[in-house]
């Protein structure tokens, strides 16, 4: 649990979010065409400084030079949202605004800077497409008017591809921080699903341990105290004084122990220390030495109880999934096998399993006809926790049967139950 001293942490992607903001720029688009716009324009006024100041290198533009050398300017805003169709654009404004042989060096930037996005945002196909296709036609044009020209032209060409390699490196570093950013926002949902599958089983085993406990503690009060209330009214003349004193002796005893139990359970709730201590937070869990107290009580309660348990090692989760099981069955077979019922309870460990039999000779068909509460479903997930099976129903000759099969392989275990 965190401490109040720590204080709220970020929201889940928060973290990942900032920093491929950091690393790759804007994230909404008005950010982003903002930030274009922003660039035309700081490369628009770096063109006409070039004009007023290069003198050297061709004409200043007239009119229709200076409206090709903006609308040069103005393609460029949308360079991010389609880079081949910009520079394909932008190629036709500058071939047309070469050939009137104005300024030559004023779109020197608005160009490298479309090539950069190419190579920094398209494929490395179209990368290579478009700058054999630039020097291509530059060379071509260059060499036409002369070797000086040319020569000219090759030194160009260097700056051309040095742009291209730096929008490739470019583009292989987003991949990798968008790949890095995307591992560390599914590490964290793989954090929070684990967190959330662990509070779903604690508070599955919870409600089981609470099912388990207060059916069986309440179905054992119920008939003790009928017990009593059968004595009392059987024969007021001659009351049984020793068998009252007896039902209800049973009865505080089982409150006794429901109350030790429930305060166990509930501190792990209280405590909230599952992360701290893990399974040791739970308390000792309860194993089959504790087999002859169920059987005790049950027999309190008007059964007879055959209690067969053959001496194992079994794991603690083992041993905590057969306990409730049987303590589910013999209640079940308290509340629903008629009176006086006999229970026979077999454990015997066979192979690398731990076979557990509860079967009553009373009326128990009829819950195996009814709907399933969630005595059976709870003894059936418990036997899943370890990796073992469970079946329930009524028997041929009469009665009911559970049978469950719980592995003793450590490897196999799912969970402390």
């Amino acid at each position: 649990m965190d401490s109040p001293a720590s204080g709220p942490g970020p929201a889940p992607g928060t973290a990942p979010r900032n920093l491929i903001e950091r690393v790759l720029g804007p994230a909404t688009p008005g950010e982003r065409l903002r930030t274009d716009v922003l660039f035309a324009l700081t490369m628009a006024v770096s063109a006409v400084v070039v004009v007023r100041v290069v003198r050297d290198n061709g004409d200043p533009p007239d009119a229709l030079g200076w409206a090709l050398l903006l609308a040069a300017h103005i393609t460029i805003v949308w360079r991010r949202r389609a880079p081949m169709r910009v520079m394909v654009v932008l190629m036709a404004i500058l071939l047309t605004y070469h050939s009137l042989d104005a300024n030559h060096t004023a779109p020197l930037a608005v160009s490298m800077a479309a090539l950069f996005t190419v190579a920094s945002r398209s494929r490395p196909r179209n990368t290579v497409l478009v700058g054999a296709g630039v020097i291509g036609i530059m060379l071509s044009v260059k060499f036409s008017e002369g070797m000086a020209e040319g020569a000219e032209s090759l030194r160009i060409t260097g700056w051309i591809i040095s742009f291209l390699l730096l929008g490739v490196y470019v583009r292989i570093h987003r991949q990798y921080v968008s790949s890095v950013v995307e591992r560390a926002e599914r590490a964290e949902r793989t954090r929070e699903e684990e967190a959330r599958r662990r509070v779903a089983e604690e508070r599955l085993r919870v409600a089981r341990d609470l099912h388990d406990l207060l059916a069986h503690s309440i179905t054992l009060v119920g008939v003790q105290t009928s017990v009593a209330a059968h004595v009392l009214a059987a024969d007021p003349d001659r009351l049984d004084r020793a068998a009252v004193a007896k039902a209800l002796d049973d009865v505080a005893e089982t409150c006794r122990t429901a109350r030790g139990e429930l305060r166990a359970t509930l501190e792990v709730l209280r405590s909230g220390t599952e992360d701290e201590g893990g399974d040791e937070a739970r308390g000792p869990l309860p194993g089959l030495g504790s087999l002859p107290d169920l059987a005790d009580a049950a027999r309190t309660s008007g059964a007879r109880v055959e209690l067969n348990v053959e001496p194992c090692q079994a794991p603690p989760a083992v041993g905590a999934a057969a306990y409730r099981i049987v303590q589910e069955a013999l209640t079940n077979a308290v509340r629903h096998a008629g009176p006086g019922p006999t229970v026979r309870v077999d454990i015997r460990a066979g192979g690398a399993a731990l076979n557990v039999t509860v079967a009553d000779d009373g009326v128990g068909a009829a819950v195996g006809a009814g709907a399933p509460g969630y005595g059976l479903v709870g003894m059936r997930e418990r036997a899943r926790t370890v990796g073992g099976t469970l079946e329930a129903g009524p028997r041929p000759g009469g009665g009911f049967m559970v049978s469950a099969v719980l592995p003793l392989a450590p490897a196999s275990l799912g969970g402390l139950t």
